[in-house]
């Protein structure tokens, strides 16, 4: 029974969400544990459905099916992290400028992500299926 295709997206999630605070820890001088959630280096959600798409190129071939889904969910994911999340920040800060002074609670204003971290997103998915790829079958021929 293959558990790659199981084992690469928590295992990318892993990596990405504990490069991403590391990254937040170092850029801010402390533990950055008010910066978990959307946004930042890597993007999580683009490391995540990458890692699938590589894996399935890796195992299956790319004149899969299931390939050409998962490319075109990767490239959904992508294109909302850029284009709508983007947007939502955009309006949390016009928000959050409206109800300066009032008791309204302040909106995250870091949802999206920049080209850069898309891009960081897509080589951290891949590297990850790569890894996952190569060292699962060792590791289980070894135990």
């Amino acid at each position: 029974m293959d558990f790659s295709y199981l084992i690469t997206p928590f295992f990318t999630w892993l990596v990405a969400g504990c490069s991403k605070f590391l990254i937040n820890s170092i850029k801010s001088r402390q533990l950055a544990f008010k910066l978990i959630g959307y946004g930042g280096l890597p993007s999580n959600h683009t490391s995540i459905v990458c890692s699938v798409a590589a894996l399935i190129a890796l195992k299956d071939g790319i004149d899969t099916p299931a390939f050409g889904v998962a490319v075109g969910l990767a490239f959904i994911v992508m294109l909302d992290a850029n284009g709508l999340r983007q947007k939502m920040a955009q309006h949390a800060v016009m928000i959050n400028l409206l109800n300066r002074g009032t008791a309204s609670p302040q909106l995250r204003e870091q949802i999206g992500h920049t080209r850069l971290e898309i891009f960081a997103g897509m080589i951290t998915g891949m590297g990850c299926a790569w890894m996952v790829n190569l060292f699962l079958p060792l590791i289980i021929i070894s135990s």
